[in-house]
């Protein structure tokens, strides 16, 4: 990263219109991001948010979108003042990112005729396994295309209206733009995207028309899908009404070009710089994954890896598991409540860094402790539904730091497990980038990952950032593709982003792999508990 701009720099970019504003909208959080034309942060907003639990349906409500969205761009305009003295009312290009998957159904004017269905939701197994059959090539239950399909297996009342479906960020960037496309890395969430030719898989359209008509289905599904767009592609621009739904105030202006929408898998890549053949990243928040670009395909179809794509197009091998952080957030929210009893008055952040920290000083392999951080189902472990729990032998130590360490662990055993079989298929990663904001303290969670993947971690300044920071970037290249640039994003990310990163890399320790590796061992064996807990609880 650059030298830290002073703010009459600073100012002069703001009000010449030239910084780029970026939006991702997360589980817990819709964060924005507003760079520079040298990628540094100018300004940040942040809309906390919870995803509601109806009729065992995870969801959003279509006004909790809107709402979330108008309240993080009015934080990250008010920042924006409040350090630079300079409110922007005109922007050099705009991105659009959000958790990926999940099925947002509309009929012919726009309406969304069911409750939108998150990635985190699994009632989608009897479709996504016949899916995979069939088109010979994992379709997992929170991908767009199995929600539909079980949605036509259950033969819902809805099904014959859906004139469109879109992905979370689709369904914004089309609010703001008027535009029905999506890029090619949240596109591959939807359904499976053919590399050669940067779009849907034609012979796998064709295989699941013909599913679809024995259920009663009519047209093709390609008719239902968003036009796919690499990165840097013509994604539209800011309308009038997309300004004013931004901005209720009226002040900022339309006009602003948009890059294509992605999801948090490609902003993932984006801000860790891992869109290359054979690098790889693991981006961690309420959910966990780890992205491989793959330079030949896999062998077989793995149920624990997903084939999607970068935001320029290449294929990747993905881990994806649905719980990641979560768990470890609500007990250092039942900490910090203590220490409010105690009369101490600790931020969030303090508990939080503090809890964390401990991990280290916890035994190698928990001390006898074992915690499953399942808020919801997780089909890497095969585990319908998510039960959190924590076990321990009579003779275990129950301390702070060995609770701390194997709330840790639970949150990359999964992640772990998948990419066993990833190395298990011949892919090799000399290294893993990782962001997310359990990685801004410093030398905790990279170094446990490192040991639970048996790879050296990477993390950069940008960590913190995020998926915001990383859909600024695209938008970002979005402005450089029109200003006549010629260069892939690869090449734009090594020469323009990263060119001057600082990173830390963790390497994994032998008494960490060690004890990761007998936790993993309980861990696998102890599946059963979370699968009896969820009979019973």
């Amino acid at each position: 990263m650059a030298t830290q701009l002073n703010r009459s720099t600073a100012r002069e970019i703001i009000s010449n219109g030239q910084a780029v504003l970026g939006i991702e909208f997360g589980s817990t959080n819709i964060k924005a991001s507003l760079i520079c034309p040298d990628h540094q942060q100018l300004a940040s907003g942040s809309h906390a948010w919870e995803n509601q639990y109806q009729n065992k349906n995870w969801t959003y409500s279509r006004e909790a979108i809107i709402a979330g969205l108008q309240d993080c761009m009015a934080q990250v305009l008010t920042d924006a003042q409040a350090r630079h003295g300079v409110r922007p009312t005109q922007l050099g290009s705009i991105g659009i990112s959000a958790m990926m998957h999940g099925y947002l159904a509309f009929d012919s004017e726009g309406e969304l005729l069911v409750d939108f269905r998150t990635w985190r939701n699994t009632s989608t197994a009897e479709a996504a396994a016949k899916l995979s059959e069939e088109l010979n090539f994992n379709i997992p239950q929170r991908w767009s295309v199995a929600h539909y399909f079980q949605a036509l297996l259950d033969h819902e009342e809805h099904v014959p209206q859906v004139a469109r479906l879109n992905t979370l960020a689709g369904f914004v960037h089309e609010q703001l733009t008027g535009k029905f496309v999506l890029g090619v890395g949240d596109s591959a969430g939807m359904f499976p995207i053919d590399s050669a030719t940067g779009s849907y898989d034609a012979s796998m359209l064709a295989s699941f028309d013909a599913l679809a008509q024995q259920q009663g289905a009519t047209g093709s599904l390609l008719g239902l899908l968003p036009q796919v767009l690499p990165a840097g592609g013509d994604a539209g621009s800011l309308t009038e009404a997309g300004a004013l739904l931004l901005d209720p105030t009226g002040q900022l202006k339309p006009g602003t070009a948009l890059c294509p929408p992605e999801g948090d898998a490609g902003t993932g890549m984006v801000a860790t710089n891992s869109v290359a053949v054979r690098t790889g990243n693991i981006s961690a928040g309420t959910s966990i994954f780890a992205m491989v670009v793959l330079d030949a395909p896999l062998t077989e179809v793995h149920h624990e890896i997903d084939v999607v794509a970068t935001p320029d197009g290449s294929s990747v091998a993905m881990v994806h598991c649905n719980n990641g952080a979560s768990e470890f957030a609500a007990w250092a929210q039942v900490f910090g409540q203590f220490a409010q009893a105690l009369g101490h008055k600790a931020d969030e952040n303090t508990v939080f860094e503090t809890l964390l920290g401990s991990a280290l000083d916890g035994a190698a392999d928990g001390g006898g402790l074992l915690a499953y951080n399942n808020l919801s189902g997780e089909p890497v472990a095969n585990l319908a539904e998510g039960r959190p729990t924590i076990v321990r032998t009579p003779d275990s130590t129950l301390n702070l730091a060995n609770l701390m360490r194997v709330q840790v662990y639970s949150m990359f055993a999964t992640l772990s497990l998948g990419m066993r079989v990833l190395a298990a298929e011949g892919v090799e990663v000399k290294q893993m980038f990782a962001h997310g904001g359990i990685f801004r303290t410093q030398g905790v969670a990279q170094r446990l990952l490192a040991a639970a993947i048996n790879t050296p971690v990477l993390v950069g300044e940008s960590a913190g950032h995020g998926g915001a920071w990383g859909i600024a970037v695209l938008a970002a290249y979005r402005r450089r593709v029109l200003d006549g640039v010629d260069s892939t994003l690869p090449e734009f990310l090594d020469s323009e982003v990263f060119a001057d990163a600082r990173l830390s890399l963790a390497e994994p320790q032998e008494a960490d792999q060690a004890g990761f590796a007998s936790y993993l061992n309980t861990y696998e064996a102890g599946l059963e508990i979370q699968r009896t807990a969820i009979t019973v609880i």
